[in-house]
């Protein structure tokens, strides 16, 4: 026969298990909850309209002696510098930079050097103006200059945004709301809510031509076109509860 003072320390003790097992239980799902995350990628774009060009160019001869090169290119210089001037480019709007020369040696066929064969100049000039299209045109104008004598190579000219530094804050924070908009319906998709947010990175900005497929893990700075697409991407981890 069972003695009754062991039973009910015995109930006392099942029914402590049973209620250490409910809390256990319910605390386990609690945390289980709380260590439950999701990663999204957030992405923005916008179309930026360059509003700095720059040209540049390096005007060069060859003559048989450095004086000679020397007087051949300070005598195509002015034609170059009046063709400027009619653009509306005069005096320090013009950067000319410091004239270079060096000799041009002739080689026989088992590679050594006979002598020098001519001497040649060269002097690089850019300028810049917000008038992009104005850039546009003069890159594409000016090689006809060679009809009067003026060797000036011109180079691809290079377009900017100069309020790049404000464009970013804008993007960026673009990007970082897509991503939490992103998380919120991939959440409501599962019968949970978005959480608080626990970490975000930041991906390199992207500018690129406009409609352009160009990307790089260094990002991408283009300065070809006049219209240019900055894209910027955040990837961002949400607590979800």
């Amino acid at each position: 026969m069972i003695n009754n003072r062991f039973i009910i320390p015995f109930a006392i003790l099942g029914f402590s298990l049973i209620v250490s097992t409910f809390i256990f239980s319910g605390t386990w799902r609690k945390i289980k909850s709380e260590n439950q995350t999701i990663t999204v990628t957030g992405s923005a774009k916008q179309v930026i309209v360059s509003d700095l060009g720059v040209l540049r160019g390096t005007l060069s001869v060859e003559a048989p002696t450095a004086l000679e090169a020397y007087r051949l290119l300070q005598a195509q210089k002015p034609i170059l510098m009046e063709y400027f001037k009619s653009k509306g480019f005069a005096g320090d709007k013009v950067n000319v930079q410091t004239i270079t020369s060096f000799p041009n040696y002739s080689f026989n066929q088992q590679g050594q050097n006979t002598g020098v064969r001519s001497y040649s100049a060269s002097q690089s000039i850019d300028i810049s103006a917000s008038d992009v299209q104005l850039i546009k045109a003069m890159s594409i104008e000016i090689s006809s200059l060679v009809e009067r004598g003026v060797n000036f190579q011109v180079n691809q000219p290079e377009y900017y945004y100069t309020k790049i530094g404000d464009i970013k804050i804008e993007i960026q924070a673009a990007a970082a709301k897509d991503a939490m908009i992103r998380g919120e319906r991939i959440a409501e998709a599962t019968g949970r809510e978005l959480g608080a947010l626990k970490s975000a990175r930041m991906g390199v900005l992207q500018i690129t031509p406009e409609n352009s497929n160009l990307i790089s893990d260094y990002g991408v700075n283009d300065v070809s076109s006049i219209r240019k697409e900055i894209i910027a991407v955040v990837n961002a981890n949400f607590e979800i509860d």
